[in-house]
């Protein structure tokens, strides 16, 4: 039977040779400790951006797809360790250049800032399957454009009730427009979160809507009797409770996309000059409904409402011990709609 052979330390006087043989190959210790292990030929960019394409939710690949198509383009023969930061910063600002100036333009900083974005999306995968180490990634060291602050506010009661009465009296589905700003309205959700809601995400017993948004995110969002009334017949009307998809959909039973969205505030935009001048999209609802239940409830419950999660930070802490709950939202939705909710009896 073989005995298995324990090696011992390297003794004083092995340590100072090996100290001596490095001397004269001109190697410091250092030099042994920083040495990057052998990696295979890191992919090309055309043969990377698929990959991860492929792994990333789709809300995430609608919005860096331009970009990685771009970076295709630019760099699509060259292999992702090969880019420097300046690069990455030259090509930021040949984007930011050539972006589609329009009249809420604000100098291309949101193109260049997607661009970093998608770069360190691509590149995090990287440094996730080994491809390049955590040190060599270069879209970590180019640091995002400051985000101005938003043009978006909270609009004036008789603004809202324009944009209303154009929606119910205009175009050539009022049903389906009007019951998209009350639905926006009542929840301030997002548009991902409308589009996403189906016949089983509606509670009416407690109305109740379960709103899926961005980041995974989902939540059980208060709606007043008369919505819920609405969404319930919108369902029956259209199709949707039969086939179980999308809830919002057209007379003709097709699910609606964002366009529905373009079309209804280019055409409010045609009638309330105000709109097309300021550049009014859905996102203003969400705003408008925010800032009124911040005012009239408080923090804490426009912050439920609004569905945001908590970060990290002193403020993040805080909010686990003034945390709203449901009820709370509950109420002030019945202070804003003016009809009881069932949740606050």
């Amino acid at each position: 039977m073989t005995e298995n052979t324990i090696t011992p330390g390297a003794g004083p006087e092995e340590i100072e040779a090996a100290r001596v043989l490095l001397a004269r190959l001109g190697v410091c210790p250092d030099d042994l400790a920083n040495t990057p292990s052998t990696r295979p030929p890191a992919p090309t960019f055309t043969e990377y951006i698929p990959q991860v394409s492929d792994a990333v939710s789709t809300g995430t690949r609608r919005v860096y797809s331009t970009y990685w198509k771009r970076v295709a383009t630019e760099w699509g023969d060259r292999r992702l360790n090969e880019p420097t930061p300046l690069e990455i910063k030259q090509l930021a600002e040949k984007i930011r250049s050539q972006v589609v100036l329009r009249r809420n333009a604000r100098g291309g900083r949101g193109a260049a800032e997607h661009l970093i974005a998608a770069l360190r999306c691509l590149y995090n995968h990287a440094v996730d399957d080994g491809v390049i180490s955590e040190a060599d990634n270069p879209a970590k060291k180019v640091p995002k454009p400051r985000r101005l602050p938003s043009t978006r506010r909270g609009l004036p009661d008789s603004r809202l009730e324009e944009i209303n009465h154009v929606a119910a009296t205009t175009g050539n589905d009022p049903v389906l427009d009007t019951l998209i700003l009350r639905l926006h309205t009542e929840t301030a959700c997002r548009r991902g979160g409308a589009l996403a809601l189906t016949p089983r995400d509606l509670d009416p017993d407690q109305c109740l809507i379960l709103l899926h948004e961005k980041g995974g995110t989902v939540r059980w969002q208060p709606v007043s009797p008369t919505l819920m009334t609405h969404l319930r017949d919108h369902t029956e009307q259209r199709g949707a409770a039969a086939s179980g998809g999308q809830l919002l959909r057209y007379t003709n039973g097709d699910p609606i996309t964002t366009r529905r969205y373009d079309h209804l505030f280019t055409r409010l935009g045609k009638h309330l000059p105000w709109v097309a001048t300021q550049q009014i999209s859905i996102h203003w609802l969400r705003h408008t409904t925010l800032t009124w239940v911040e005012r009239n409830s408080g923090y804490a419950v426009a912050r439920a409402f609004a569905g945001h999660t908590n970060n990290n930070g002193d403020s993040a802490t805080t909010t686990t011990y003034t945390r709203a709950g449901i009820h709370e939202i509950a109420s002030a939705l019945a202070t804003l709609t003016g009809e009881t909710h069932p949740l606050t009896t």
